[in-house]
Order: structure tokens, then C-alpha cells, then sequence
């Protein structure tokens, strides 16, 4: 089990792996990077950036996803546009979930906010049910806070 000091850890690793890179598209790639190669028991993990009032598929790891998904539908859309964390245990019970790869189980999705307004959300899949708890939650809210503070708009 991960603990708060791991994912704070995390949140100094990806602000130095940023620190003087203003490409948004380019520091998302290196953070799904990070997220990937230091989280266990995930199958995906990437970003959904806003374009045209609607989420679009933006850097990640893991299986082909999801290209557009729309505002406030599924777990991805319902975190953008209550602009709050979803933390699903069972994503067969969220009703209106989207599948995008079928085995995925229970998933986490975070809202990115720069400059006051919400940009994008980190969405986080794992094969398991009830695998992300609320150490998960906490660290998870920590490092996009961190993070937010580091990526420049385009």
C-alpha cells in the first residue's frame, strides 16, 4: 500500500521532471510515464484534456482508449464537470460508466485546474476492484495539486 509521503515523493519527482518545460503535451507524457512505472495494480493511466466542450484523449499509458468523451458522462465526465474527485470501487456499479477497456474494474479520476479553471482530469484504471483507497485519494489530490502548479497552458 502506497502512504501520503510516497505520493509526495511522487509529486517532487514530477515537478523536477517539468521544472523549465513549458509543453503541456510533453510534461503529460513524462507524468503518465511516472504514474505508470510507480503505481501497482493499474492498467491505465493518462489524461483527458477539455477542447471543444468536450474531453479529448490526451497523453497516457496503457491499452487504445476512449477519444472524446463528453461532459459529465461517465466517471471522466462527472469529475470534469463537478470538478471534484470520483473514486470508483466498482465502475460496474457508476451508472453511466463508459468502458473503454473491459478490464478495468475500479478506477480514480482527478479534475486539473490551471489559472482558476478546470482544464483536464487524470484518470487512473485498475484491474481491481476497490483498489484505490483513501490514502490513494489524499496522495493522488496532492500530487495533481503540486502539478498544477508547474504546467503551463499552451
Amino acid at each position: 500500500m502506497k502512504t501520503l509521503e510516497h505520493y509526495q515523493l511522487l509529486a517532487e519527482q514530477a515537478a523536477a521532471l517539468i521544472e523549465g518545460e513549458t509543453d503541456l503535451t510533453a510534461n503529460l507524457a513524462n507524468i503518465s510515464a511516472l504514474l505508470n512505472m510507480n503505481l501497482d495494480n493499474i492498467n491505465w493511466v493518462g489524461f483527458y484534456l477539455l477542447k471543444d466542450n468536450q474531453l479529448v484523449l490526451g497523453p497516457f499509458q496503457g491499452n487504445v482508449a476512449c477519444v472524446r468523451i463528453p461532459l459529465g458522462k461517465g466517471v471522466c465526465g462527472t469529475a470534469f464537470s463537478s470538478n471534484s474527485i470520483q473514486r470508483i470501487a466498482d465502475v460496474h456499479q457508476f451508472a453511466g460508466h463508459i468502458a473503454c477497456d473491459a478490464a478495468s474494474q475500479s478506477e480514480i479520476v482527478l479534475p486539473i485546474n490551471i489559472n482558476g479553471r478546470t482544464i483536464g482530469i487524470l484518470d487512473i484504471d485498475s484491474p481491481i476492484t476497490e483498489r484505490f483507497n483513501e490514502i490513494d485519494e489524499q496522495g493522488l489530490a496532492l500530487f495533481v495539486e503540486q502539478l498544477q502548479q508547474h504546467l503551463v497552458l499552451p
